[in-house]
This record gives structure tokens, C-alpha cells and sequence, in this order.
């Protein structure tokens, strides 16, 4: 236990971000470079090292909380960081997007602000990275057999990494000119510098994994001739389908999908294009979507420099404590505020978009909502409550209905569904085609970077005993969790 009395003596303190009217002129890191170093010790203190650890059943990845949180506290960062790396790939990426559930479960947050799991966890890393101490490992021998990953998101990156570090040969294939997913162009760089990518890229292929890029499995190389060519297949391509909004105006001009949007303003960021083609300067922004993609719309907008931004949310607002009915230790729906709306904007909770409308051009102008409430379990439309707002670009960040079904690639390797229409598999991530697995959202569903980690992980496992008929990497946490999503 790293201190007895530490979560009595301290209390929580988190990562201090930059002034809003600095960073909103510029796409970096939110965060002060270095700020959390003077405190992160006493907050690792503040773990209890628990008799049973609440923080490992709230993470999908089975992290060694409270291990690393003993050695951050002793100031054993190279200890700390090969805790952190047994069960994590990539930390760095979780250190910095995930909602970290492992602090909704931390027994401290029974009855006191949890501790910060998630602000030590990308400490560690960083100072791992500064340090030297992470380093690429390559297999001491090769297998002979070859793995092709279908996708370089977290789950086909891990999954790509594992497989490589068992000795056997990986190449991953990406439809976008960048490695990443949506790593690199769904998220902004103000949540991640996407220089914590390229140095992971450097190590893979440093220990032996390929990379493919802007090749489309489906169009570019058929199913037939990919699993001819690799003895397994892993399809790591996510659940990349958004979710429309079938209402009248959804084809006026100024009304895009979240990841028509988002990754333009990434792409300003990588040099490729010297102006967003969609941009909000100048613009009314409406963002259809409360969640973290709706988020990440919203702090783009506040850069790209919008007249104003409203997000719209069809569900209530949640409350500040948690419900009755989501005790701890589960992930509650809480009000969050992000770094995003700490920025400015309007958020407006329990309305519904009825229609667009335009002017003469064919341009959006005005969203028209009506405001919705619960009434015997069916959402309804109050009477009365209709209204428009100026709208001059819209985002539509409502979620994702599956893994893209109009390149062939379901199709072409024969993949059966399941019923929410996500790739069907087994306890090994084994599809219905022998030697084709999957991970991460295209077997899961949109989930979280720590679920696609895990699967990407458990995935290599399945594929490795396939190939081998057994299998030395790590077994998946918790194998019966899989259907669920936090």
C-alpha cells in the first residue's frame, strides 16, 4: 500500500488545463505541459491497495491499479510503467481519451472523490517515454505464419502488436493514407497529439509488425485473395456506419456526419490541407449528439473560430450524483463537462430536430427542434414547444450503427451478423469463417478505447492458439463480459 493515511491526508487534485482563451487559439493538448508532476505522487498515495480492487473490474483491460499507483508513489517510474505495459498497450492513448470507469469503481469514490487513476496512468507513461524506457520488443524467433489485421485502430493495433511479439509476421492494412483509425483522424489533436501515435507506429515496426495504408480491403484486395494470401485474418475495421438523421432538409448543404467533419480539421493539423473544406468559422454550429463525439465537434467549432455553438441532446440531462439505480461500482451517466464546453456554447437537453430548413441556395440556415419528454416509457413531443434556431453547419454526432457494409467486405469473406448487426464470433473472436477473427467495435459494437484494447488483445490470443494450438500471451480478463458495454 503506498501510504495507509494518504487518502485521509489528501485529496483529489487533476491535471490543470491551459486558460480557455489561449488554448482555443491554438490545436494542442488542453493540458499544461508538466503540471501534473508536483502533485501525482501524494495522489497515488490516496490508493487504498483495496483487499479486492474494484478498480481492475471497472477497467475492461484488468489494469494493475493499484501496483502502479505503489511504485508512482515510491517514485519507481520504470516499475511503474512495465505494471502499466503487462496489461495495457498502449496507455498513453487510454491515459488520454478514456472515461476511465476504473475510477467510477475505485473504493474510495464509495463516500470521496475517487482517486486519479487516469492522470497517474498517463504520467507514467510519459515520463516512460522520456526516459528511454520504452523500447521496442521483438520476437526472439519467427513462427513462419502470417497474420493479415484489417484496420489500425486501438483494437487492430493491438491485436497487430501481440501477434508480432509472439513471432508471428502482421501486416496492417488501413483505407486511410495514415496509420491510427480514428485515433488519428476522429479524434482532435487538442484530446491527443497525434505524435503519441507516430512514436508507437515506430516501435511496431520496429519489432517486425508491416503497415498498409490506403488500402481497402473489400475494393482494393478481395476477401479470397487476402485469406489466401495470410494463413489467419483479423477484421479490427469498427463500427465506422453513423447514424443519419432521416429528417426533412438532411440534404441541404452545411448538414455532415461527425466524421465528415472531424477528420478535415485533422487533416489542416497533419499539413495535407491548408483550409478545412468544412469549417465553422464564421458559422452557427449546431452538433446533434451529447456524447464525446459531439464533444470533440464542439471544442473544433470553438477553434476553427464559430459565431456560436449549440449542442443538442434528445435525452434528459443527467444529474450530478449517481442515480439509484447505477450504485457503485458501475460506470454512472453522469453531467459531464468537458474541456470543450468548458470553452463556451450552449448545451440544450431533451429536444428532438424535427426538420432543416434553407435558403434559395440550397444552404442550411435553421435547425427546427421541439422539445421531448418521457411519458410511460416512450419519448413524446410536447405541444407547443417548437422552435428554430440558426444553424449554419450542422454535425450529426449521434452515434454508429456498425462496421461499413459497402465495400464488400462482410459480404465477400461471408461473415454472419449478429443481432445488432455487428460481426458474429465465439469465446476465441473466432468468426464463422475458419481462420477470420474480429476486434473492437466490428464485433462489439461502438464501445470505448479501453474495450477495443481489450479485444484487440484477447483477439491475438484466439488467432495465436489457432495458429500454434496454443498460446503464450495473456488470457482475456474477463472472457464472460465480452456482450457487454460500459
Amino acid at each position: 500500500m503506498a501510504d495507509p493515511k494518504g487518502f485521509l491526508t489528501t485529496g483529489r487534485e487533476v491535471a490543470e488545463t491551459r486558460p480557455v482563451a489561449e488554448r482555443v487559439r491554438d490545436w494542442n493538448e488542453v493540458y499544461v505541459p508538466g503540471s501534473l508532476l508536483p502533485v501525482i505522487s501524494k495522489q497515488a498515495s490516496r490508493c487504498m491497495d483495496c483487499g479486492i480492487p474494484f478498480c481492475h473490474n471497472g477497467c475492461p483491460l484488468g489494469n494493475l491499479i493499484p501496483e502502479w499507483n505503489d511504485y508512482a508513489y515510491r517514485d519507481d517510474w520504470q516499475a511503474a510503467s512495465e505494471r502499466l505495459h503487462a496489461t495495457n498497450n498502449f496507455p498513453e492513448f487510454t491515459g488520454r481519451l478514456c472515461p476511465a470507469p476504473c475510477e467510477s469503481a475505485c473504493v474510495l469514490g464509495i463516500n470521496q472523490q475517487p482517486v486519479t487513476i487516469k492522470n497517474v496512468e498517463v504520467t507514467i507513461i510519459d515520463k516512460a517515454w522520456a526516459a528511454g524506457d520504452v523500447t521496442p520488443q521483438p520476437p526472439e524467433r519467427l513462427s513462419g505464419k502470417t497474420v493479415a489485421v484489417i484496420g489500425s485502430g486501438p483494437a487492430g493495433l493491438a491485436a497487430a502488436q501481440q501477434l508480432t511479439r509472439a513471432g508471428h509476421t502482421v501486416a496492417v492494412y488501413e483505407r486511410a493514407d495514415r496509420i491510427g483509425g480514428l485515433l488519428r483522424y476522429g479524434i482532435p489533436e487538442f484530446k491527443m497529439e497525434k505524435r503519441h501515435i507516430n512514436r508507437r507506429i515506430e516501435q511496431m515496426r520496429a519489432e517486425g509488425t508491416k503497415f498498409r495504408t490506403e488500402v481497402e480491403i473489400g475494393r482494393d484486395i478481395d476477401a479470397a485473395g487476402l485469406r489466401k494470401r495470410y494463413d489467419a485474418v483479423v477484421i479490427a475495421a469498427g463500427a465506422t456506419t453513423s447514424r443519419d438523421l432521416p429528417v426533412p432538409g438532411r440534404d441541404l448543404k452545411g448538414v455532415h456526419f461527425a466524421m465528415e467533419y472531424l477528420p478535415m480539421a485533422n487533416k489542416v493539423q497533419e499539413g495535407d490541407l491548408t483550409v478545412a473544406p468544412i469549417t465553422a468559422e464564421g458559422k452557427h454550429v449546431v452538433v446533434i449528439g451529447g456524447g464525446d463525439t459531439g464533444a470533440d465537434c464542439v471544442g473544433t467549432a470553438h477553434r476553427q473560430g464559430a459565431a456560436s455553438v449549440t449542442q443538442l441532446e434528445i435525452m434528459p440531462r443527467p444529474g450530478e450524483e449517481r442515480n439509484a439505480n447505477q450504485p457503485w461500482p458501475t460506470f454512472p451517466m453522469l453531467y459531464k463537462v468537458t474541456s470543450a464546453h468548458e470553452e463556451g456554447g450552449e448545451r440544450v437537453y431533451s429536444v428532438s430536430t424535427t426538420h432543416f430548413e434553407g435558403d434559395e441556395d440550397g444552404n442550411v440556415q435553421w435547425l427546427h427542434l421541439v422539445e421531448v419528454e418521457f411519458t410511460g416509457g416512450k419519448l413524446e413531443q410536447k405541444p407547443g414547444t417548437e422552435r428554430r434556431i440558426p444553424a449554419q453547419l450542422v454535425t450529426l454526432a449521434m452515434g454508429f450503427t456498425g462496421t461499413d457494409r459497402q465495400n464488400g467486405l462482410v459480404e465477400q469473406f461471408g461473415l454472419e451478423l449478429d443481432a445488432r448487426g455487428n460481426v458474429a464470433r465465439d469465446a476465441d473472436y473466432a468468426t464463422n469463417v475458419p481462420g477470420v477473427f474480429v476486434a473492437g467495435d466490428a464485433g462489439r459494437g461502438q464501445s470505448l478505447i479501453v474495450w477495443a484494447i481489450a479485444e484487440g488483445r484477447s483477439a491475438a490470443r484466439g488467432v495465436d492458439r489457432y495458429l500454434t494450438g496454443t498460446s503464450t500471451l495473456p488470457a482475456p480478463v474477463r472472457p464472460t463480459d465480452r456482450a457487454l458495454t460500459v
